[in-house]
């Protein structure tokens, strides 16, 4: 999966069992690739010394209304996340 800046992402609602790098907090969230990062070996198998194929790897910038709903103090202010492609699909 080839993402643009600009484009609209939903972290995929998914808990599979082990080392899991995507903040629960953002599992289910919806934000847009700020951009790129290149691809990178996968951490979620590194954490158990097994091949780790390279992944692309993307920041995601999301607005804290879309993280926290009406209990974010500031929803107008962003955070943005580090997140694997097989953790992200189109929006």
């Amino acid at each position: 999966m080839n993402l643009t800046p600009g484009t609209r992402v939903r972290i995929r609602a998914w808990s599979p069992p082990g080392h899991i790098r995507t903040p629960n907090y953002l599992r289910g969230r919806t934000g847009i690739i700020e951009r790129a990062l290149g691809p990178f070996e996968n951490p979620e198998q590194r954490a158990y010394a097994l091949p780790a194929p390279k992944r692309e790897l993307y920041r995601v910038r999301f607005s804290m209304a879309e993280i926290w709903g009406s209990d974010a103090e500031r929803p107008e202010d962003t955070l943005d996340a580090e997140v694997y492609a097989h953790w992200l699909e189109e929006a």
